[in-house]
């Protein structure tokens, strides 16, 4: 996956029409879905969980559903790369401890992997405006350039690759 940036105030204001959408469909089905159940099928004794639970369920299925079927639309495009961008910087996340071994004995895969993690990482900080953090990462960036230049490494973002994780 590469690293493209992205224009940050559309970014915010799809992602944040997107969760209020699914907020209020949550709410709006699941009420009901429920209502309807509990008119048709009434409790004797005044319990109706199982059929509020339902409603929040189906209806919860269900934006997945629509979320999945139009991930590919144009108005989501932003929002599904930071989405991909973050579960593919949580499969590094996973492998960290091993990378970090691997990239201080010089290994090249492990060295890009943990750059590509950083690149990610100082991205997606940017468009959430998570600046506390940063400092904490250049310095870790310094680190890792270091090393790279001990090993006589280059490491750029556009050359990795997931699969190299699976050496790890």
């Amino acid at each position: 996956m590469q690293l493209i940036q992205i224009d940050k105030a559309r970014y915010r204001k799809h992602l944040n029409r997107v969760i209020i959408g699914c907020g209020l469909a949550l709410a709006a089905g699941s009420l009901a879905i429920s209502q309807t159940l509990i008119a048709l099928f009434p409790d004797e004794s005044g319990s109706h969980f199982h059929w509020n639970l339902l409603g929040v369920i189906v209806t919860s299925i269900t934006i997945g559903w629509a979320l999945n079927k139009y991930r590919g639309h144009d108005y989501m495009t932003e929002v599904v790369y930071v989405w991909e961008l973050k579960q593919a910087l949580n499969k590094i996340t996973r492998k960290m401890a091993k990378l970090k071994a691997a990239g201080r004995e010089g290994d090249p895969q492990a060295l890009l992997a943990i750059h590509y993690s950083y690149a990610g990482s100082r991205l997606l900080w940017q468009l959430d405006d998570n600046t506390i953090t940063m400092d904490e990462l250049a310095i870790k960036q310094a680190e890792l350039d270091s090393v790279a230049a001990q090993f006589n490494v280059t490491l750029n973002t556009d050359d990795y690759d997931d699969s190299i994780l699976k050496q790890f």
